[in-house]
């Protein structure tokens, strides 16, 4: 009984606005990858990184504190 999918035919108003845009404008799923490649797909500078770590500069509990 657990194991078994229960098919309703049902489809959500969010899934059907997505599926309809992307039908309508197909461009859009070209300007997301291409989105995706300039924000999210690169590869990382390790010693950049190890270097922005090393200069953080820890941060007060209260900031707006004047004095210690």
């Amino acid at each position: 009984m657990f194991g078994k999918k229960i098919k309703t035919g049902y489809e959500s108003d969010a899934t059907r606005l997505i599926r309809d845009l992307l039908r309508a404008q197909p461009r859009l799923a070209d300007e997301q990858a291409k989105g995706r490649a300039q924000w999210w797909d690169r590869k990382l500078d390790l010693e950049q990184l190890r270097r922005a770590r090393e200069s953080r500069v820890p941060q007060k509990p209260y900031v707006y504190q004047t004095s210690d």
